[in-house]
């Protein structure tokens, strides 16, 4: 392999009798739309790769049809945490987006366009960002899966406004790809996911491309990975099955474990203390785990704004969600206010706008009740934890 960099965004390699050129984008750049389409005009390629998958580039060109999504559906098929990430991922390229005068996406569109203004075939050569979120997130404890969704949300609500410099650095960069290095950062457990295996994606179906010359449009911060990655398949040192990378794995034994030997766990310490501690004590334990594990999820619920009678059934429900393995007291709170305040027509239709703010992820019924899930959620687990070692304790 022979490498030609030709400038900051412009990488050129010559594998034998094909030639790639890998050309390095800031998902929210206005330069980079021109830039991808005059280089795919002036090189005239038997093939172009854009680095979006096909479920992305559909949601592009037809819009996403919410109105088809039931959020009782959502919950109870457990793919709440999941839809949250997604909206909250959307919320923060579009936010970017508004503030550096671009669409994301928007150069990976113009490189279609361009490909097929010269003749050239085109492919989609990321992988399903579906499946790149469900492994992290397979790959997530419970509380990373709640940081990387703090973090998600930390990038979405943050107020500060971006500095002149900030915006010129921003524009060098691949938005998602620059949320996706926060959380690899943030969450070293999952780098391998976010970052190492969307380089090997990616560079292998930029390889496998027909073509003597190809233009891969890429994110900038890609680059590296994919040039090392192509050294690697040219070689022959690098695998190039990808079916490894393309299916969510199993839950661990462990994790598919803990959800019923935390429930045991505390039933078995109640149990104890009526045995051995007296009746008296035995209710003193079982009222102090109702009265935590409700109180908190309770306060979830209300600081979600939830509906007074979702706080209510949450407050009742959750110590004894909480001792099911098989449901969780969001994924009833989650249900009850999507059915006490059943999303209108208006609120799809303004979906995408509601996600760039507090104040519309609340007003927004749909995502309102994906926000008392998660809250209503994350004080039930707090209440679990909290109240285990104080039961422990109330052993004689």
């Amino acid at each position: 392999m022979q490498r030609i960099d030709e400038s900051d965004t412009i990488t050129r390699l010559q594998f034998e009798e094909k030639e790639i050129i890998l050309l390095g984008t800031a998902h929210v750049s206005r330069e980079s739309v021109d830039e991808v389409r005059g280089t795919i005009e002036a090189e005239s390629p038997d093939h172009v790769c854009v680095e979006i998958d096909a479920g992305r580039y559909r949601s592009m060109t037809e819009g996403q049809n919410w109105q088809s999504t039931s959020i009782g559906s959502v919950l109870r098929q457990r793919r709440g945490f999941l839809l949250l990430a997604n909206l909250a991922l959307a919320s923060f390229q579009r936010k970017l987006g508004s503030e550096l005068g671009n669409k994301p996406g928007e150069e990976m569109m113009a490189a279609i366009e361009a490909a097929k203004s010269v003749g050239a075939d085109f492919s989609f050569c990321d992988r399903e960002i579906q499946v790149t979120l469900r492994r992290a997130w397979a790959k997530s404890s419970f509380w990373n899966k709640n940081k990387m969704i703090a973090s998600l949300f930390g990038s979405v609500f943050g107020s500060e406004k971006l500095s002149e410099e900030e915006i010129e650095q921003l524009k060098r960069k691949n938005a998602l790809e620059e949320m996706m290095g926060e959380l690899a950062e943030y969450l070293p457990s999952v780098k391998e996911v976010l970052i190492d295996e969307r380089d090997r994606y990616l560079a292998t179906k930029i390889f496998e491309a027909p073509g003597k010359k190809i233009i891969a449009v890429i994110g900038a911060g890609h680059a590296e990975g994919i040039v090392r990655i192509l050294d690697g398949l040219a070689k022959g040192t690098m695998d190039r099955d990808l079916s490894s990378i393309e299916e969510v794995p199993p839950p661990a034994k462990i994790t598919k474990a803990l959800p019923w030997i935390i429930p045991a766990i505390v039933i078995a310490i109640i149990a104890y203390g009526f045995v051995h501690s007296g009746f008296d004590q035995g209710i003193e334990m079982f009222g102090y785990w109702v009265a935590v594990n409700g109180a908190l999820a309770g306060l979830g619920a209300i600081i979600s704004l939830a509906h007074p009678i979702t706080i209510l059934v949450t407050i009742a429900a959750a110590p004894f969600t909480s001792l099911n393995p098989t449901i969780g007291v969001g994924i009833v709170s989650g249900i009850l206010e999507g059915a006490l305040r059943k999303p209108r027509v208006v609120d799809f239709e303004h979906l995408h706008d509601d996600i760039l703010s507090v104040k519309g992820f609340f007003r927004n019924r749909f995502t309102h009740a994906l926000i008392v899930f998660f809250l209503t959620s994350i004080g039930s687990s707090i209440g679990t934890f909290v109240a285990f070692p104080f039961l422990l304790s109330l052993l004689h």
